[in-house]
């Protein structure tokens, strides 16, 4: 009963147009009532404790890191590395634009940032070669949201910290499944090019490439100092997202010159407003999460898999299919927020890593952010390329699958993700 009330009151209030920050809060205040626990001072100092987070410090810093990348010239490095290398083959600015999207992924940790960036950048230039303007807005949009896979990753700190796991393993777990999705991609995408007849870009000289590499070569660096720092216990994640803002903000002054201090203050204020509803969403969530626990909502939820809980691959692929089905309705903060609590403590009693789990998790949630009908970064290449969003379903819908076959590879050969990972944890 006690779950029927809290889907009950979050879904309606959803229905009724309710941010879902305040959502959760009136979600968590109906399951206080039918306990009889009603308290607002509870309410108010769980807030409180959800949002007094060192890990949760990290994000603000990664949101301004990728405000700076993108004003300060950075990103736009990263796409003429990438047209110098493949722009001049066939397809050639498809494979621009996924190489990129990894690139900036491993810069930003936004998909939508990353999205609207190449977006703006390479629509214009995919429909002008002879692309389909569909298939380009569904690439690129495909491409975006390998940004909360690859390191530095926002959505890997919020699940750590709504989890417990280790936000260093998370990112250094997510390095290979994200270049997987990035190499379906291609392959989706060779698929679909090979028989478009369009213009390809004149092939770049030895010189040519080697001076784009050199003028990239800064904004390439932060990855490396990020995941370095990382395995030999250099820095936290926290410390990592400030040394990704002070890096960026040093390189878009002082090498590129491409970023006034005059500019800043409205860079940190854009920074500050997406910081501020992740952090409110997070607040929200750990009222919930704290009475989720009370009403042992995750005990009744492995009565209910119990079924499969000897057999963790159809576990995960039935947790996974339930992440698939709120992923399309929800977006990805507060699917993470909401279903953490719940399902962690019956992955952990399936003997599954948590570590592993969290990176299926974030990639299921990642690729909700490209399926109708919330889709958020479906919504921001339709804003900035001008397409409208019946265009775009059918211009993602090869790349979605391609990305949903990445994931059922992973569910079902885990060593994929641990593998990896335990090479690079050392």
């Amino acid at each position: 009963m006690i779950l029927s009330v809290f889907l009950g009151s979050l879904v309606g209030s959803m229905v009724i147009g309710m941010p879902i920050a305040f959502a959760l809060l009136v979600a968590s205040a109906a399951m206080m009532y039918y306990l009889d626990l009603f308290d607002a001072q509870i309410i108010a100092q769980n807030l409180l404790n959800g949002a007094d987070s060192f890990p949760l410090m990290a994000v603000p810093f990664f949101m301004l890191a990728g405000e700076i990348m993108n004003a300060g010239g950075l990103s736009r490095r990263i796409v003429n590395i990438a047209m110098s290398m493949v722009g001049h083959k066939r397809g050639g600015l498809g494979y621009v634009a996924i190489i990129a999207s990894c690139l900036l992924a491993s810069l930003s940790g936004s998909a939508v940032a990353d999205a609207a960036a190449l977006a703006a950048l390479l629509v214009p230039m995919m429909v002008s070669a002879g692309h389909s303007r569909e298939r380009s807005a569904g690439l690129i949009a495909a491409g975006g949201i390998i940004a909360p896979i690859i390191p530095p990753s926002i959505g890997f700190i919020i699940f750590g910290v709504a989890s417990g796991v280790s936000i260093s393993k998370l990112f250094l777990a997510g390095i290979v499944p994200g270049l997987m999705l990035g190499a379906a991609l291609a392959v989706a995408w060779w698929w679909i090019a090979r028989k478009e007849v369009v213009e390809t870009s004149p092939k770049r000289s030895g010189r040519e490439i080697a001076q784009a590499l050199i003028e990239g070569g800064w904004a390439l660096g932060l990855p490396l100092i990020i995941v370095f720092g990382l395995k030999f216990g250099v820095f936290t994640p926290t410390e990592a997202a400030v040394v990704a803002a002070v890096y960026a903000l040093f390189v878009a002054t002082v090498i590129y010159k491409e970023l006034k201090l005059s500019d800043l203050y409205e860079l940190i204020l854009s920074a500050a407003k997406t910081t501020s509803v992740v952090m409110l969403l997070v607040a929200a969530a750990m009222v919930s999460s704290w009475l989720v626990t009370i009403a042992d909502l995750p005990g009744q939820l492995v009565d209910l898999l119990d079924p499969f809980m000897d057999n963790p691959t159809v576990l995960l692929l039935m947790i996974m299919l339930l992440i698939i089905i709120v992923g399309t309705v929800m977006d990805m903060t507060p699917t993470i927020l909401i279903l953490t609590p719940v399902l962690m403590p019956t992955v952990v009693q399936a003997g599954i890593d948590p570590v592993y789990f969290g990176v299926l998790f974030l990639i299921n949630t990642a690729i909700g952010l490209i399926t109708p009908p919330v889709g958020t970064v479906l919504n921001v290449v339709c804003g900035v390329s001008g397409i409208q969003m019946n265009e775009i379903i059918r211009g993602v819908w090869p790349f979605l699958l391609a990305q949903l076959l990445v994931l059922l590879l992973l569910v079902i050969f885990p060593v994929l993700v641990t593998g990896p990972m335990k090479f690079l944890a050392g």
